[in-house]
């Protein structure tokens, strides 16, 4: 069960870190690093949970790898740009 919800885990942060680059292409670092990051987040995640949960709770490792993958690909997240018009002085 274990394999099952790793691999489940590893396709939910490959599918968050997608939709994250198409979502805000501009805002996020390297392709490679959003795609590698989304997938270890999520794994990490979903082996902590059901270190801490034990096994026969997959709905709830499923659902906290997801909030790993989104928390994790966040922090990648660059502020937007906004330019500042500049005042002349009097």
């Amino acid at each position: 069960m274990l394999f099952w919800e790793a691999l489940a885990s590893v396709l939910i942060g490959l599918v968050v870190a997608y939709g994250a680059l198409h979502r805000l292409p501009r805002r996020l670092p390297a392709r490679p690093l959003v795609l590698s990051t989304g997938p270890a987040a999520a794994l990490l995640g979903a082996l902590l949970t059901h270190t801490v949960l034990g096994s026969g709770h997959t709905a709830a490792v499923l659902i906290v790898a997801l909030g790993f993958a989104a928390a994790l690909l966040s922090l990648l997240i660059r502020p937007a740009r906004t330019r500042r018009r500049r005042s002349v002085p009097a």
